[in-house]
């Protein structure tokens, strides 16, 4: 019997619906709170207000989403593929030292040591076990892309925005990759999730948070990698 079928599709899928609950939640919240934001501004300045359909498909609340939509995925991008090659001692995120590597195809199920459960590009070997072979990072790395490449293009209307405010000419598209504004607001929110990644990295090998799989057995020792509690 599948875990959907003996615990029910909603205890089975409690992670993913809670966060993708919290997501909504949070980005309704941003969209409200950004309203009146901008609102409580334009009445200081004696302007019209502003109605939340209008905030929510302006350049201004894009650019303020896909700025952290593109961190984010930068963060699980680099993640991913950095604890292929690199690890960290007593990390429950890390292998072992040692295990480098992208390791055997008996030790990753692929090609002939693939099971009768396995995915169906796992077994074939060739491109299509390649591709599978990295499609969680591809994916994050594609998504990072369009997430920057959306960020600014709702960044460049932004700034074109203020520009024509206070009576300057605007950019094109390829002048705002060059502004100071576009990097500035994309380093402003890397830095955030490299320090957030290293923290919990180095956390973890000292801390612990009972029943976590993020974090090792509370009686793990120290030096212990690569354990789940």
């Amino acid at each position: 019997m599948s875990a959907p079928e003996r615990y029910g599709f909603v205890r089975a899928n409690a992670l993913s619906l809670a966060f993708g609950g919290l997501f909504l939640a949070t980005l309704l919240g941003q969209a409200v709170s950004g309203t009146a934001d901008v609102n409580a501004g334009r009445v200081s300045d004696g302007l019209p207000t502003v109605s939340f359909l209008d905030y929510v498909t302006s350049s201004s609340f894009g650019v303020d989403v896909m700025e952290n939509w593109q961190s984010e995925y930068l963060q699980f991008f680099l993640y991913v593929f950095a604890t292929v090659w690199f690890v960290q001692r007593g990390s429950s995120e890390s292998k072992e030292p040692g295990q480098e590597g992208t390791e055997s195809d008996r030790e990753q199920q692929v090609g002939r040591y693939a099971g009768a459960d396995s995915p169906a590009w796992a077994r074939p070997g060739g491109w299509r076990t390649a591709v599978f072979s990295r499609s969680l990072g591809l994916l994050m790395g594609a998504l990072f892309l369009l997430t920057w490449a959306a960020s600014s293009i709702a960044g460049w209307a932004a700034y074109n925005s203020e520009q024509l405010a206070s009576r300057q000419d605007p950019v094109s598209w390829i002048g705002y990759l060059g502004e100071a504004d576009f990097w500035n607001r994309s380093f402003q929110n890397w830095q955030s999730e490299m320090l957030a990644v290293g923290s919990m990295a180095i956390f973890a090998v000292y801390l612990r948070q009972r029943g976590s799989p993020e974090s090792k057995p509370v009686g793990a020792a120290h030096a212990d990698t690569g354990q789940t509690g």
